[in-house]
């Protein structure tokens, strides 16, 4: 289900007919792992890296006691509220997306708190990205779907999160999708999904595929 203030976004898009690539941000675009180990380390917290998840993974630096559900969500929207305007690119990503924006559509979808949606496109430009950003929570099928439904052909889908790529599988199993994985303390854990075309840690690796597939 897409929540109405996703929906509101979705509906102000507007498509060229060209080829459509939807990307995620956080892990994919800029980096998350590292600001949000930094800004944890600051409260006497670490992240345990030791499964994919932050649930249960985020310790007491003292006691190695996990932090509390609640206490986790809470950093985690403080951590946006605070940082999300200041995250740097990962290698080879905004190159990269520039290059797909002269064949193709772009929409840059991400899952973070709605209030932190201004800061993460303010963030964006400041990288030179001038692409549509999209703020959704919950899965992120949905919106592909939507996404799908009325953008050009072929529609690429590139993401870290295997949740997220299985629920894109779910609902728009016609969409390319391209697993990104560069932190391999977390990639480790992630057995291959079928239905991926492309698991990578690499920008340039999805770079070559996606032009190709694009046209480029």
């Amino acid at each position: 289900m897409i929540s109405e203030i996703t929906q509101g976004q979705l509906s102000n898009l507007r498509f060229t007919g060209r080829p459509l690539v939807i990307c995620d941000v956080d892990e994919v675009i800029v980096h998350f792992t590292r600001d949000f180990e930094d800004y944890i380390g600051l409260h006497g917290l670490w992240l345990d890296t030791s499964s994919f998840a932050l649930n249960g993974n985020i310790r007491h630096r003292e006691t190695n006691i996990p932090t509390p559900e609640a206490q986790v969500a809470e950093l985690i929207g403080t951590f946006f509220e605070q940082r999300t305007r200041h995250m740097q690119e990962i290698d080879g990503a905004v190159e990269s997306l520039l290059a797909f924006g002269a064949k193709a559509d772009v929409v840059l979808l991400t899952n973070l708190p709605h209030t932190a949606g201004d800061h993460r496109r303010e963030n964006l430009k400041s990288h030179g990205l001038p692409y549509p950003v999209v703020t959704n929570s919950g899965p992120k099928g949905p919106a592909i779907r939507n996404l799908t439904d009325r953008g050009g052909k072929p529609v690429v889908f590139i993401d870290d999160s295997p949740s997220y790529i299985a629920s894109a599988h779910e609902y728009a199993p016609e969409v390319q999708l391209v697993h990104f994985l560069h932190d391999d303390r977390f990639a480790r854990h992630i057995e291959p999904l079928e239905y991926v075309t492309l698991r990578t840690a690499s920008w340039a690796e999805i770079r070559a595929f996606v032009m190709k597939l694009i046209g480029g």
